[in-house]
């Protein structure tokens, strides 16, 4: 069999660190370097910076151009930022350097929404180096768009489509907790909303555009919402105490308009415990058409542990892909890698 898939993972935080804890028991993958943007942690073993009892031999660097050249990673896994912005140098580098790109950005799930310009630079250097990029992540990138494209492929018509998810922000760290607005009070809140600090869900207008272009609709304009969910009772994490009458997180809703009417509505309360007032967590998917469909899963499926899994598993169908800037519909569906990588792979190259 041939030599093991080369993969580098971008990012030593909390997303990082899982990548490489799943990449190290997936056969057929060899992780040969990690990126992280403090230069005071390069040079550490991985092993020892992600918390583990032996060392990897691998350390940490804050140089990506030498990691790419030395280590020539067959595939990188971005997982450093939420916006196309602050994505698109790493991605470029990456590009040039030989590697195709997973990034879990979350605007990275739908980039021409918010970047344009980026997006086609990204995917004519994706072409010319005959090298494949993809955004994913449990949502954007499946639950409110993936998983809502599929379901309408049972349809003659579709009317309209409403899609929940109701999930619990305890186990995530302060910069998320900070950007849903928890533990403050509501007129904080809406000042928040207003400037900016109070950002909700990363990803509404990606999801919207992802849907209607699979389903040949034209969207004229998306309209969003963020509300406070003001807590009843006590609630604590490691992160933050919440006393009655401050926020416990944020309802954000999005609408994707078509000839006037909203044909598309995603929305997506979040907050801390959210069984302390009785709310259940879940996802939920409503299409109106020929025929009616109805999907619910509850409790949720784990954000962190389902985009993390998504980044992984979507290795087969980037590395067989066409080259280009590809969205999770222009892919083949992930399944759960339970193989060896390297004969999925060659299987799929069969079908390409």
């Amino acid at each position: 069999m041939k030599d093991k898939l080369k993969v580098a993972v971008l990012g030593s935080g909390q997303m990082g660190s899982g990548l490489v804890r799943l990449l190290m028991r997936k056969q057929g993958v060899e992780l040969v370097g990690v990126y992280g943007r403090r230069a005071d942690r390069a040079g550490v073993d991985v092993g020892e910076a992600i918390g583990l009892d032996e060392k990897m031999g691998v350390a940490l660097t804050a140089d990506l151009p030498g990691m790419l050249s030395s280590a020539k990673p067959d595939v990188v896994i971005q997982a450093t930022c939420s916006r196309v912005e602050q994505a698109a140098d790493e991605i470029k580098t990456a590009v040039k350097g030989g590697a195709n790109v997973i990034s879990i950005a979350e605007e990275m799930a739908y980039p021409s929404y918010e970047a344009p310009g980026l997006s086609e630079e990204i995917h004519k250097l994706a072409v010319e180096n005959k090298i494949t990029v993809v955004g994913t992540g449990i949502n954007p990138g499946f639950v409110l768009d993936l998983l809502v494209i599929s379901l309408t492929g049972v349809c003659y018509n579709v009317e309209s489509i409403t899609a929940r998810r109701i999930n619990d922000l305890s186990p995530y760290g302060p910069s998320v907790l900070q950007t849903q607005g928890v533990g403050i009070t509501p007129e904080a809140f809406k000042k928040g909303v207003a400037d900016g600090s109070v950002v909700g869900h990363f990803g509404f207008p990606e999801s919207i555009s992802m849907i209607a272009k699979a389903l040949g609709w034209k969207i004229d304009k998306i309209e969003q919402t963020r509300d406070p969910i003001i807590s009843k009772v006590h609630r604590e994490t490691e992160f933050v105490k919440i006393e009655p009458g401050l926020t416990a997180g944020c309802t954000h809703t999005a609408k994707g308009y078509m000839d006037g009417k909203p044909v598309i509505h995603l929305i997506h309360p979040q907050q801390v415990h959210p069984h302390l007032e009785d709310v259940q967590t879940g996802d939920y998917i409503e299409i109106k058409g020929e025929p009616d469909v109805n999907f619910s899963s509850g409790p949720e499926i784990p954000g962190g542990i389902g985009t993390i899994a998504l980044a992984v598993n979507m290795i087969p169908q980037v590395v067989t892909s066409l080259p280009g800037l590809k969205t999770m519909a222009d892919l083949p569906a992930p399944a759960a890698i339970m193989g060896d990588v390297r004969q999925l792979i060659e299987d799929r190259k069969y079908r390409v």
